[in-house]
């Protein structure tokens, strides 16, 4: 279900949620879970089952409760699209939850930042904490490891003949982590790992390390 791992001496588990969580600061970290783009494309006709609405809070609460963080920061893209049904949904599991949260503002969050701040939500553009970046956007900077998303990160693994399998993945470069997409309705993005990157594919309910030598 979990792969612990250590970067810069911090202790990190990554869990098969697809959320990461930072030992020392008992802090959840999870990205893209585009909440509301099930009922964004619902709306316009499109034949996606509605259980999936139910699966993404499914999850948050398994990472939760796995971990009982003290705190919560979604690495953006939280919430897919303008208000929808599933809004409410997510202001009820956050009164429920009562854990304090941190949005580090994707490009999909366009809410008003008034209905998180109701929330007590906090909002940022990015974060820099005991010499770690917190950011959507992928980035390198000088002085501090990237945690990030947006790229929705997948690694490609293939067999005999052209018998291939793509899997969610949390994508390491020097420099950053990438996280995988948290919402079950995202897409994924290959990627192309060179022999200084590391690779910890989801496979049902494990988080495993993929070697490439």
């Amino acid at each position: 279900m979990t792969l612990e791992i250590s970067i810069n001496n911090h202790d990190f588990v990554l869990h098969c949620t697809g959320a990461m969580y930072w030992v020392k600061k008992k802090m959840l970290l999870i990205s893209d879970a585009h909440l509301g783009k099930v009922s964004h494309f619902r709306k316009h006709g499109a034949a996606i089952p509605g259980a999936i609405i139910h699966k993404n809070f499914i999850k948050l609460d398994e990472a939760v409760n796995h971990f009982n963080p003290e705190s919560i920061c979604f690495l953006g893209d939280l919430f897919h699209s303008e208000l929808n049904n599933e809004w409410h949904l997510f202001h009820n599991w956050v009164l429920h939850t009562d854990i304090p949260i941190v949005l580090v503002a994707g490009n999909h969050d366009i809410i008003k930042p008034d209905k998180y701040h109701d929330l007590n939500i906090r909002i940022v553009s990015e974060w820099e904490l005991d010499g770690m970046l917190l950011t959507h956007y992928p980035e390198i900077r000088e002085g501090f490891f990237t945690l990030c998303g947006h790229i929705h990160p997948a690694v490609e693994l293939r067999g005999a003949g052209r018998q291939y399998l793509k899997l969610p993945c949390f994508f390491q470069s020097p420099g950053q982590m990438i996280l995988p997409a948290f919402g079950e309705f995202t897409g994924t993005y290959v990627m192309q790992p060179q022999e200084t990157d590391l690779v910890y594919a989801i496979i049902k309910d494990a988080v495993v390390k993929i070697g490439f030598d």
